[in-house]
């Protein structure tokens, strides 16, 4: 069963070259866009951003996630040209690109979880939202994404075939339920910034809190959602023809690959001058520090 993982790399190569090539343009793209952003990124909130909120605390993790995704794509490459059929070297590599796709999908639900609770439960959530709590959850994520991953795996070696819908259902399931988790708090959040007891928050504040939630939702529908939509439809019918199933499954791996490019968008809403510390990075003029989080924050009145 294992062979489903690593085979299908090779077959692509072999029975639909052009495709092939294609694809690994657009993985070079993607990884240089997407190393190049977050290790930006990654500068300005670890270095230029003063005050490390929860928000700041779950896109640092997050910002670290895309980085290991965009590293892992060249190595595709170089495995498939100097390791050949090593098991281990394909294990490895599997593993760690799985690892960092979970946790991309858990980390943009903390997010949004997170901004439920500094827009709408201000008071209820105070004890909750501090930076210890925020990293041990980060914490408690990559240790669930790796030994869930690990799981998978090591039932994909042992086990035989019939196994097969065991798994998909444990892969569907860590990311079917953060799915479902998003879309109820962006509703939620939605329908409660429309009310007139929150309308004391700044009307930039309440976009923000908007835009990012609908950003995280965009960068689920697009980049994870095809895939497991395709293993869905695996244990559904499995006698589906295999030059489908091949293709259909680079083409959602691909686009899994993207969100590494996608995520930087969210950066722009975490904390509020995110955008024009860039830009000086750019100018090369001194930044000013990027310390407030304009929706993990309550500001006085007089801060306002």
């Amino acid at each position: 069963l294992f062979s489903k993982f690593i085979h299908p790399d090779k077959e692509l190569y072999t029975e639909f070259y052009s495709l092939w090539i294609a694809l690994m343009v657009v993985n070079a793209i993607i990884f240089l866009v997407g190393v190049v952003l977050n290790s930006l990124a990654l500068y300005v909130f670890c270095f230029r951003t003063k005050t490390k909120t929860t928000s700041v605390i779950y896109t640092i993790n997050l910002i670290v996630t895309d980085l290991l995704v965009g590293f892992s794509l060249p190595v595709r490459i170089i495995m498939f040209y100097s390791a050949g059929d090593c098991l281990n070297c394909s294990l490895v590599h599997i593993f760690g690109y799985f690892v960092n796709m979970y946790c991309s999908i858990l980390f943009l639900t903390c997010i949004c979880v997170d901004r439920y609770l500094a827009i709408v439960q201000v008071e209820a959530s105070r004890r909750w939202r501090n930076p210890t709590c925020a990293k041990g959850i980060c914490v408690f994520i990559w240790v669930f994404a790796t030994v869930v991953t690990f799981s998978i795996l090591t039932m994909a070696i042992q086990f035989a075939e019939c196994c097969l819908a065991k798994i998909l259902v444990l892969m569907v399931c860590e990311y079917f339920f953060p799915l479902i988790i998003i879309i109820f708090f962006t509703t939620r959040i939605m329908c409660a910034l429309s009310k007139p007891s929150l309308m004391h928050q700044s009307r930039e504040r309440r976009m923000r809190a908007v835009q990012l939630l609908t950003t995280v939702l965009i960068i689920f529908m697009i980049c994870f959602t095809p895939f497991h939509v395709r293993q869905v439809a695996i244990s559904i019918n499995p006698d589906m023809p295999h030059d489908v199933s091949l293709l259909v499954y680079h083409v959602t791996v691909t686009l899994s690959s993207l969100n590494s490019c996608m995520d930087p968008i969210v950066y722009c809403f975490v904390t509020n001058n995110f955008q024009l510390t860039m830009k000086n990075i750019f100018r090369k003029t001194e930044p000013e520090q990027a310390s407030v989080d304009i929706l993990g924050m309550n500001k006085n009145s007089k801060s306002s």
